[in-house]
């Protein structure tokens, strides 16, 4: 069995497994005879402001996107209890932590303002008339010039 030595997101981004940091924890829901014996929650503790892998500019989009779930001392942090047993957990943990990365991986693409188009003021301009004219007509009209 081959043994995986870094997070693989994109041909620029691999993070080395030593960046992380696991905690093993007895986990919540089912377990069966083992519950409370086996310790198969699993939660990823990773230093994104010290980690010597990560593009600045991709640091950068990650720490804005994701800022509510990183702690005070530049840490995400992502738990996994999802499966009964800890290897699971651990390789959901780094799915999470892929996924997170493969959105911030690539700039987002910069809007090229348009003008709207001639139809769509006419029209525009058409709805407005008929607004003005269906409140004009709502209006309360003295015959005698009060």
């Amino acid at each position: 069995m081959a043994t995986v030595s870094h997070l693989v997101v994109n041909r620029q981004i691999r993070v080395p497994l030593e960046e992380f940091e696991f905690r093993y924890d007895r986990s919540s829901g089912p377990g069966g005879q083992n519950v409370n014996k086996v310790n198969s929650k699993v939660t990823l503790r990773w230093s994104v402001v010290n980690s010597t892998s990560l593009p600045e500019e991709v640091r950068a989009r990650l720490l804005q996107k994701f800022g509510g779930r990183i702690t005070k001392n530049g840490e995400i942090v992502v738990a996994s209890q999802r499966y009964r047993d800890q290897p699971r957990n651990q390789e959901d943990c780094l799915e999470k932590v892929r996924k997170m990365l493969e959105q911030v991986a690539t700039a987002p693409k910069r809007r090229k303002p348009t003008k709207p188009t001639r139809g769509s003021r006419e029209r525009r301009l058409k709805d407005k008339r008929v607004r003005s004219d269906t409140k004009r007509g709502r209006r309360n009209t003295s015959l005698d010039g009060e």
